[in-house]
């Protein structure tokens, strides 16, 4: 075969060929050596070759890491991910997902999974072949190994709006195992809410659910009077209350400018804004809830807060 059928192959796969592609195309396993001892191409994984002599990106080692494994692989959990532009940098190890009746060993750089019902995950408009971003994203959840750690995966790629948490659910609900399935489904039901954070859903459940705040509206645009358009974290909108939360423990002098800008316009309207940390929610839950119902309740909440607990400050 013309070196140019197989070049057009090589283009479409980051420039990596196997072993049975090049002796399908018409190459003899001595053309393939010639081109390995001479340095032309070089050696990923067995059978897997990259058909040039320059620096090797993560692309092509996943590319190399599905064609070594042969029929019906496809790059799973956060490898996928990345290859969905979810993440920015190709996490390491590559994770390789396989029909479960195939046993394929594992190389080094590689993990590789045995899935049931593997086909229909499979998304078939891209290469190199990968899972589908809702259930990429559902087994690398299941593979964590705490909560926040599974809340922070789902929401950060929510956040990215690559997929929808209705998506999600529904894959979810064609699994009949998951380890985090009650935990999942909850934040799932957070982010349909409108909850980015791991730091917003920590202020929906610690300060305004525990201690039976009115719930604020989450992430909506709004234009303000400069002509903006603004995403505020919580708005309490028929009280003029803002609460602005922050996971970053500093700000670039251009954001921190920006955040000021922000309130200033907000105060310019008649809102109330309160700014809150990490620690502020987390470690003092009750004390954040006290202020903000104060706030509140100046504005016209009729309501009243309820302890969250025996040890509760908010009383």
């Amino acid at each position: 075969m013309r070196r140019e059928a197989w070049h057009r192959v090589a283009d479409d796969q980051a420039g990596v060929l196997s072993r049975w592609q090049l002796l399908e195309m018409g190459l003899t396993p001595q053309q393939t050596r010639t081109n390995l001892d001479n340095a032309r191409w070089q050696t990923l994984l067995p059978g897997a070759y990259l058909t040039h002599s320059g620096p090797i990106t993560p692309l092509p080692r996943v590319w190399a890491a599905v064609l070594y494994s042969g029929a019906g692989a496809l790059a799973g959990d956060s490898t996928a991910l990345w290859l969905h532009g979810a993440l920015t940098e190709c996490p390491s190890p590559i994770e390789i997902c396989v029909p479960w009746p195939r046993r394929v060993r594992a190389p080094p750089g590689v993990v590789i999974h045995r899935v049931r019902n593997l086909d229909p995950r499979r998304d078939a408009r891209k290469g190199p072949p990968r899972l589908q971003i809702e259930h990429a994203l559902i087994d690398a959840a299941e593979r964590k190994t705490t909560p926040d750690a599974v809340c922070d995966v789902v929401l950060r790629i929510l956040q990215q709006r690559l997929t929808t948490a209705d998506r999600v659910r529904a894959c979810l609900a064609t699994r009949t195992r998951h380890r985090w399935r009650t935990l999942l489904t909850e934040v799932l039901t957070d982010a349909a809410d409108g909850v980015h954070s791991m730091l917003e859903r920590r202020y929906a459940h610690v300060v305004e659910r525990a201690h039976g705040l009115p719930r604020g509206q989450r992430n909506l645009p709004r234009k303000d009077t400069d002509g903006r358009r603004r995403y505020r974290d919580i708005r309490y909108e028929e009280f003029l209350l803002v609460v602005e939360l922050d996971g970053r423990t500093a700000h670039p002098p251009q954001e921190a400018f920006r955040d000021l800008r922000r309130d200033n316009v907000a105060v310019v309207e008649g809102e109330a804004v309160l700014r809150y940390g990490w620690r502020d929610v987390s470690g003092r839950p009750c004390s954040v809830a006290a202020q903000v119902s104060t706030v509140l309740t100046a504005r016209g909440w009729n309501g009243r807060p309820r302890p969250c607990g025996p040890g509760c400050t908010e009383r």
